[in-house]
């Protein structure tokens, strides 16, 4: 059932993804990817990843790699390469989306747990969250990378919501990716979405129990 509001009482813990929900990083992905791509003599252009959006790295460079049937550099050195990219690009052109320090300060205030579950690597997290100062807003952070099965299944959210200690249920997902989104809903917890704009906007997005333009807006919304 749709919700047409949060009640933030109802939760003990949130739990947020980390590109396109905290730092506008989706288009420094398509940037890594697009040169990395070209370097190894595929032609793929930005928007081709958005079909890849929420899966772990490898699992994006396994799907290229069997969808043009290719066998010439490794999957392991593409990942090495668009990994390092990606670092570079974080340190250079990262900041946090807007509403994202305010919200992480509210939580805060309301002593709610905060943990992040995302598809990027460890090392991109210790990036992100060092360049955005806000590294000491995160009771847990968690990558898939850790995981057997990246999103959509469920189980990168299900080890924040153990190692918080918390009932998946008392647990508040914010997420912007329809992967992130059945990780979430597959996890039994409530999932706010945000879309992430620079994508087509995707009408399956509406399988969330509710979404907010920004996190702005969520902020104002739920937290005020």
């Amino acid at each position: 059932m749709k919700l047409n509001a949060i009640d933030i009482n109802n939760f003990d813990a949130v739990i947020f993804d980390m590109d396109g929900v905290l730092i506008d990083s989706e288009p420094l992905w398509k940037i890594a990817m697009e040169e990395t791509f070209k370097e190894i003599g595929f032609d793929l252009k930005r928007k081709d990843f958005e079909k890849t959006v929420g899966l772990r790295i490898d699992e994006v460079i396994a799907f290229w790699f069997n969808y043009m049937n290719y066998n010439g550099a490794t999957e392991k050195e593409t990942e090495e390469r668009i990994i390092h990219k990606m670092g570079e690009l974080i340190r250079k052109n990262g900041v946090p989306l807007p509403g994202v320090r305010e919200t992480l300060l509210k939580l805060a205030d309301l002593d709610k747990k905060i943990g992040l579950a995302t598809s990027s690597y460890t090392v991109l997290i210790e990036t992100v969250l060092t360049v955005l100062d806000i590294k000491d807003a995160f009771h847990y952070t968690h990558s898939a990378e850790h995981e057997e099965y990246g999103k959509p299944h469920p189980a990168v959210y299900l080890q924040v919501a153990k190692q918080l200690e918390i009932d998946p249920q008392k647990c508040l997902v914010i997420e912007d990716s329809l992967n992130g989104i059945i990780s979430g809903k597959a996890a039994k917890m409530t999932v706010v979405c945000i879309p992430e704009k620079t994508h087509t906007p995707d009408p399956k997005l509406k399988v969330a129990d509710i979404q907010f333009d920004s996190m702005e807006v969520f902020c104002n919304k739920v937290l005020a």
